[in-house]
């Protein structure tokens, strides 16, 4: 048992740590994607002094335990370009920004409803110059009924239980749609829970996040159609 992540990271710069990472998820970052994540994390930072963004504020756990889990969400769907994609509850951003970083012919749509947080996504779309990206200040039940049935992947990570959040999410996926969620090693949910809904388990990948002790699990569930 490995008591402290620094054990894995200590001899390492940031950007090394997020290369390294991201290669051990299959991910090879250019120099331009990574100068795209380090200005959100700076800003991201900056921010965070003002509203609350995030707990965690060491900038090696910054990358692990939002970046690095971000990115990991790709085991869970196959990428391709005009892959639409709603972020429920996102947050500062997370998983939607760092995907859209990597993988910019993805459409994401990311769904805030504290209004200065979603003012903060909407900044990071700007300096980044990054297309087909948008942040909606309002909670998923209040998007427009246009949006119904309209994604290929929905995608969650901190948004109640995973019972809320497919039943949240599933109206917003197209029929046959994936709703990608990372929770901790010990969150699950029951068969008859998920009898309740109408979606089916694809599969669920535990990993540990690269470069740390971190345990994650991708569950990955489909909408008939």
């Amino acid at each position: 048992m490995i008591a402290n992540n620094t054990q894995y990271y200590n001899m390492m710069t940031p950007r090394e740590l997020l290369h390294t990472g991201a290669k051990e998820l299959g991910i090879s970052l250019s120099i331009e994607q990574i100068n795209s994540m380090f200005i959100y994390l700076a800003e991201l930072k900056k921010w965070n002094q003002k509203i609350n963004l995030t707990a965690i504020t060491d900038e090696e756990d910054i990358i692990i335990k939002h970046v690095l889990d971000s990115l990991s969400y790709i085991h869970g769907f196959t990428l391709a370009p005009g892959l639409r994609l709603l972020d429920m509850g996102s947050g500062a951003g997370f998983p939607a920004l760092p995907i859209k970083i990597v993988y910019p012919g993805v459409s994401i749509t990311m769904v805030e409803s504290t209004k200065k947080k979603a003012s903060f996504l909407r900044h990071i779309i700007r300096i980044l110059k990054l297309t087909e990206i948008e942040a909606l200040d309002c909670r998923t039940e209040e998007l427009p009924c246009s949006l119904l049935s309209a994604f290929d992947i929905v995608t969650a990570r901190a948004f109640a239980d995973i019972k809320s959040a497919i039943t949240a999410g599933v109206p917003f996926l197209k029929s046959g749609g994936l709703m990608v969620l990372s929770r901790g090693p010990e969150e699950t949910i029951n068969d008859r829970d998920l009898a309740k809904t109408v979606v089916s388990l694809e599969r669920r990948i535990a990993l540990t996040l690269p470069q740390s002790n971190y345990q994650r699990a991708i569950w990955v569930f489909k909408k008939p159609g």
